[in-house]
């Protein structure tokens, strides 16, 4: 249990670095087809979230809990964000 535990964190830690240094790359210009994209990517982070509230371990389930929350919410925020952006393009 342990060690499952260092593992996820150790992914965790990897991923918040990796999405910091992508995240500083992108241009201006380019931030609205990526929030497309992360809308894309928060989908199927609520679709993994389900699964962990399937699981056995209340930790898990708590986690899972949150996960779709946060996931949600920024899907919501996304579209809301994207929607804004092309009604200014629009005449």
């Amino acid at each position: 249990m342990t060690a499952e535990i260092l593992i996820g964190l150790y992914v965790f830690v990897l991923s918040v670095f990796v999405g910091f240094e992508l995240i500083n790359k992108v241009s201006p210009t380019l931030h609205t087809p990526l929030m497309s994209g992360s809308n894309a990517i928060s989908g199927v982070t609520i679709l993994g979230a389900l699964a962990c509230v399937n699981a056995e371990s209340s930790f898990a389930n708590v986690l899972g809990a949150c996960a779709i929350a946060l996931a949600t919410i920024n899907v919501v925020g996304g579209f809301l964000v994207t929607d804004r952006m092309l009604r200014m393009f629009k005449k």
